[in-house]
């Protein structure tokens, strides 16, 4: 097991804060695409899948 970093704790900020903005039911489906596309990318480079 590795070591929490202080980049660990800022990309689960970043990452939570991508999932929030998600939420906003005034966003287009283009945004929510790439918002997601942001997420995947974030949590492939977290380990998390």
């Amino acid at each position: 097991m590795k070591a929490y970093t202080c980049n660990d704790y800022r990309q689960e900020m970043v990452l939570i804060g991508l999932r929030r903005r998600l939420t906003d039911p005034s966003l287009s489906q283009t945004e929510k695409k790439e918002l997601e596309a942001q997420i995947r990318k974030l949590e492939m480079d977290m380990g998390m899948n």
